[in-house]
């Protein structure tokens, strides 16, 4: 898959890897980069051999945040340029492919809100999750303050939203901002590794897994959970992949038990 300009994209082993790519500018999220993500994103999910995506910066940041620099006077124009610079997030928040971030600098604000869009935060050691809007006057907005409660709780949340705490990839991954801290220079290796476990599974299956869990975040009780999750269970083993590998499966176990058959010293002849 070609690259688009200022977002790197390339596609293996089952898995796109989506790099911002204006280190200049810290890979801040400007109306052309923003346009390049929401293409970049579509063609990721429209493309059949991918099943998970990689979202990451090129060093030395992640992503500074947003560029409001153009957002004009009056108050429509405002609505519609902030509106236009969250679909930069919003399109991989929305995507149906499982989705990983690779925080390996600072994520900031708008920044933030592209790690938090992601299914789960992979996290460098020099990452830095910097929410900043009180310290620049600024209301939050493109739901940060939702996802960053449900990620971290509401104290967590507080202390980065009201009392200027700033995390490294460390203490993210404390307070489960991020699955993992690894070393700088495992990040994207990390990243790729645990996103290529997902796309070795069925696709379909998967993008209908995360709808599920997303679903079930608005379910009453257990019977409305099981309810939910039997109409897609029923749908799985209607599929050729859970023919297929159950079928393997069995293979396996019955080669295991022929092998264990021939060593033993009570095996009939």
């Amino acid at each position: 898959m070609p690259d688009v300009g200022l977002v790197h994209v390339e596609v293996s082993a089952g898995v796109g890897l989506l790099r911002l790519d204006d280190p200049g500018r810290r890979n801040a999220l400007s109306p052309a980069m923003v346009d390049e993500i929401v293409t970049a994103v579509a063609a990721l999910e429209a493309e059949p051999s991918v099943g998970a995506l990689v979202v990451t910066g090129a060093p030395p940041a992640f992503c500074a945040g947003a560029d409001l620099s153009d957002l004009g006077a009056s108050r429509d124009s405002r609505t519609a340029g902030l509106r236009r610079i969250y679909e930069g997030f919003l399109a991989v928040a929305r995507s149906p492919l499982p989705t990983i971030a690779a925080v390996n600098g600072a994520a900031v604000g708008a920044g933030m809100n592209l790690a938090l869009g992601c299914d789960m935060r992979l996290a460098g050691r020099r990452a830095r999750f910097d929410t900043r809007f009180l310290q620049l006057g600024l209301h939050p907005g493109g739901g940060h303050t939702w996802m960053l409660q449900r990620a971290v709780g509401q104290q967590a949340a507080l202390a980065t939203l009201l009392f200027g705490e700033v995390l490294d990839g460390e203490a993210a991954e404390r307070v489960g901002l991020a699955w993992r801290c690894l070393d700088d220079a495992d990040l994207l290796d990390g990243a790729l590794a645990m996103a290529r476990s997902c796309a070795e599974g069925p696709h379909e299956l998967a993008r209908r897994i995360k709808a599920t869990v997303r679903r079930q975040a608005g379910v009453a009780d257990h019977d409305e959970a099981v309810d939910l999750e039997l109409a897609e269970q029923l749908w799985s083993l209607d599929q050729p992949d859970f023919a297929e590998r159950l079928a393997a499966l069995e293979e396996r176990i019955a080669a295991k038990q022929r092998g264990g058959a021939v060593g033993r010293p009570d095996a009939p002849a």
